[in-house]
């Protein structure tokens, strides 16, 4: 009976050390209001800064879901031609690619592209400059997810035949002032005429992976574009048959194209391969470490507002004297005016946190307003809050302890006599 009545006596003591507190508190509004400011501004940037790194990581996060996390580059590595010749030599040729789904059982399929970029495309009389001529393979549609709205995607056909066919997207027929059935109208590319086969939908401009100024997107057969400019550079991009198995495929190109290169062991790679979700892990590790460091940092205010507590919870003792002189007279032992001086210093940092919290919030809404910022995404998350309200707690403690053993150990005598 005696261990459960220990207990219960302890949460009683609590309950009336808070409510004594909240009346101290309450009794002393300005001088509360003025203690707390350290821990609301402490507590206010941490969570604003936690959830700012929140949401640019929710942003990052979406935009390589929509880029695609299964997805490898593959392009030559001109960093390492040393002359005109080498430069020739590292350029990709379309053949070297030519049997890589056998060999490569991790790869679910590849698409050769070329681009022509700041390309004037034109339709009766109406011409938009710096537009984006993309040469692409049929496997392109399934690797980058663009859906064809209108007509057909490219056919093998349309690619082996080097046909004078093209997709166009819906900002290309707007800006030419293109029917809404505009398939089987021809536009020029430059000053070659193309068929339109199919519309594709236009992608939201990515603020991180960059894009075209204009959006303006068309795209033309492989076959046909390297008919048109043999000498354009190129490069693929390939996808894994799942996010899981990216670096196997990562590997296994990188062993078919040494083959194919006819790279010696010991040589440098004249390629290189870069994975979409590798990029994904190592922002994660950032991200979450970033996160962790600024709230360290941020989190020095809160030091400052406990000092500011410890200093007005001496100013409390020293004001209230001979009420402990009584309460210890009738029989209040110390660990009672240690408590409740303790807890008066945590429900004071908890009111500021609480305060801290509200106005962290009004930040987040005010940052997620801000159309530049890509902060849409930002929001509190629940640890952040906890974690916010556990530091004002242990602020609380760890500054109100001083105060408390003080007043703890004040001698009744004396402090009855205090004026």
């Amino acid at each position: 009976m005696m261990l459960l009545r220990l207990p219960l006596a302890l949460l009683i003591i609590v309950y009336q050390s808070a409510f004594l507190a909240l009346g101290q508190i309450w009794n002393n509004k300005v001088r509360s209001t003025l203690t707390t400011i350290g821990i609301v501004i402490g507590v206010a940037s941490v969570t604003a800064v936690i959830a700012a790194l929140t949401g640019l990581k929710a942003n990052v996060l979406s935009e390589f879901e929509t880029f695609g996390t299964n997805k490898i580059y593959l392009f030559p590595n001109y960093r390492i031609a040393k002359t005109h010749a080498a430069f020739h030599r590292i350029r990709f040729k379309p053949e070297i690619f030519e049997g890589m789904l056998e060999h490569c059982p991790s790869v679910a399929q590849f698409t050769r592209i070329t681009e022509l970029n700041g390309r004037t495309v034109s339709y009766e009389g109406r011409s938009e400059e710096n537009t984006r001529v993309v040469g692409i393979e049929p496997s392109w549609h399934q690797i980058e997810n663009r859906a064809v709205i209108q007509g057909r995607p490219f056919t093998l056909i349309d690619n082996e035949h080097c046909r004078p066919v093209c997709l166009i997207n819906t900002k290309v027929q707007e800006k030419l002032g293109m029917e809404k059935e505009c398939v089987g109208l021809s536009i020029l590319v430059g000053p070659t005429r193309y068929q339109v086969v199919g519309v594709v939908e236009s992608r939201a401009e990515s603020w991180m992976f960059g894009g075209t100024s204009s959006g303006l997107e068309v795209w033309l057969p492989f076959k046909t574009v390297r008919r048109m400019n043999p000498y354009s550079n190129m490069f693929v991009v390939a996808a894994s048959r799942s996010p899981d198995l990216a670096d196997d495929a990562k590997a296994e190109i990188a062993f078919f194209m040494r083959k194919q290169r006819r790279i010696q062991p010991g040589q440098p790679d004249d390629f290189g391969v870069e994975v979409i979700e590798q990029f994904v892990r190592e922002f994660k590790k950032v991200a979450g470490a970033i996160t962790m460091a600024a709230a360290g940092v941020v989190g020095i205010s809160l030091v400052v507002g406990g000092v500011g507590i410890m200093n007005i919870m001496l100013v409390s003792v020293s004001e209230r004297t001979r009420e402990i002189g009584l309460r210890k007279a009738v029989g209040a032992r110390p660990s009672a005016i240690l408590l409740q001086f303790l807890v008066e210093a945590v429900v004071l940092c908890f009111f500021g946190g609480l305060v801290g919290v509200l106005a962290g919030q009004g930040l987040t809404s005010a940052m997620a307003s801000i159309p530049a910022a890509h902060l849409e995404k930002a929001y509190i998350p629940g640890w952040a809050v906890a974690l916010s309200f556990g530091f004002a707690g242990a602020v609380g403690l760890i500054f109100g302890m001083f105060p408390a053993v003080k007043a703890a150990r004040l001698d009744p005598i004396d402090a009855l006599r205090h004026e």
